[in-house]
């Protein structure tokens, strides 16, 4: 693992994001950067991709590193925040990669917390609505405990997540390691993979492509959409607030699955109909974030309207999917 010279000794706030070639990990880096840090991206590639930072080439003020967090991490020279945002985090990645999840959740969030403390930086960490599992209250608030099944096929990134805030919560009290906690709640926007499994990029690409739209059960759960700007932003706000308790981040505006393929159907004119498929085992009915704290604590709420953020979303996925004879039109926003 090499770092140059100049990034080690400058004089700016120099950040570690690890999962920094990921959809989020990403869109943070071009936010620190753009607040004038230096940034050091780490990401052994498993699900994250050079192309979403393949615009920071060149860039003095960033560098890359390919490594497996899990493994030994070893920076030289000063350090001061580090956001760790290393791990699967579809459904499907997760599914496919259950042991690397868990090793990552544990033992990489064990290593970046060991970095922190040599560092005495400043830690982030990424952890997600999952850790409340299929919630019984509604909507979702920080002081609720979760409702989680361990043993299910969710449970290798839930627990994973739940342990990593357990750990993150004893380093704080334990070695007085200045730490952060943010529960993203389901986001979306620009880079995400288009066959990652989530539900953004599945039905934006099955309608650009005219194949039918995949419904798990009959779409009357429901999610709360949160445009990436937004989050990133709720997120580098976390980083400077004193709090170390967790922190809701995710846009409260709710509606059924069924209405989002609806909605997506209705901006791509497409002939593509509905198909109902049966619920995945332990998926959450309800999603919802009580952004209350961060208003409080951080004047943070999201600003860009679902309509305005699905047609950055559309535009982005079009560019990346031959669309096929049952797409007739564009985006009627």
């Amino acid at each position: 693992m090499s770092l140059s010279s100049t990034l080690a000794s400058s004089k700016k706030p120099i950040s570690i994001v690890t999962g920094g070639a990921g959809f989020l990990g990403s869109h943070l880096s071009d936010r620190l950067l753009a607040e004038g840090h230096k940034v050091i991206g780490i990401d052994n590639l498993i699900t994250g991709s050079i192309d979403n930072i393949g615009h920071l080439s060149g860039n003095p003020d960033y560098e890359f590193i390919k490594h497996d967090v899990t493994k030994y991490l070893f920076i030289p020279g000063r350090v001061d925040c580090i956001y760790h945002f290393a791990s699967p985090a579809s459904p499907m990645d997760y599914l496919e990669l259950p042991i690397q999840t868990l090793k990552v959740g544990a033992l990489g969030t064990h290593n970046a917390l060991g970095l922190a403390k040599e560092k005495n930086a400043t830690f982030l960490l990424a952890s997600t609505s999952e850790v409340y599992g299929d919630p019984l209250i509604h909507p979702q608030q920080e002081d609720y405990w979760g409702n989680v099944n361990p043993i299910g096929p969710r449970g290798v990134y839930d627990e994973a997540k739940r342990f990593a805030e357990a750990i993150t919560m004893a380093y704080h009290r334990y070695h007085g390691i200045d730490t952060k906690i943010v529960r993203i709640f389901n986001t979306y926007g620009p880079r995400m993979r288009l066959k990652d499994g989530r539900v953004v990029p599945a039905f934006i690409g099955q309608a650009l492509e005219g194949e039918p739209l995949t419904v798990f059960g009959d779409g009357s759960q429901t999610r709360s959409f949160c445009f990436v700007s937004d989050l990133i932003d709720g997120i580098f706000r976390l980083s400077m607030h004193a709090t170390h308790n967790p922190v809701n981040i995710g846009n409260p505006g709710e509606m059924t699955i069924k209405q989002f393929a609806e909605k997506v159907l209705s901006l791509l004119d497409t002939k593509s109909a509905i198909e109902y498929r049966p619920l995945p085992e332990d998926d959450p009915k309800v999603r919802q974030p009580d952004i209350g704290l961060a208003k409080e604590l951080l004047g943070w709420e999201p600003k860009v309207s679902f309509d305005e953020g699905l047609e950055a979303t559309i535009d982005y996925f079009r560019g990346r999917v031959e669309p096929t004879a049952g797409v007739e039109g564009t985006s009627t926003l």
